[in-house]
């Protein structure tokens, strides 16, 4: 699903699901902590207005077992980046989140 269909539901997403997202419309693999982690750090760096956000993996949907161990995975981080926060999708927050360098 991309972002622009994820922001029809609902204002606010949580910050895996809009990563998701913004990789699928990249054609980049989701599935990577560390590059998760750098995504977080640039919105934060870029002065998005992010919320820490409990996220029970079990509940995500479409690709659950990959979501969940992903979710997992960030859990047992202690960086501040690997931590699930909301995200209001609005169009500066966007053209942010569009501007990232996906690696893959």
């Amino acid at each position: 699903m991309s972002l622009d269909e994820i922001r029809k539901k609902v204002i606010f997403h949580n910050s895996i699901d809009v990563w998701i997202a913004a990789c699928t419309e990249k054609n980049v693999a989701w599935n990577n902590p560390e590059i998760y982690k750098e995504f977080i750090s640039y919105l934060l760096n870029n002065n998005l207005n992010l919320k820490t956000f409990s996220l029970c993996a079990h509940e995500a949907g479409a690709t659950e077992q990959e979501k969940t161990k992903f979710a997992d995975l960030l859990a047992e981080s202690k960086d501040p980046n690997a931590a699930t926060y909301t995200i209001k999708l609005n169009d500066a927050s966007m053209n942010i989140i569009r501007k990232f360098d996906f690696k893959n």
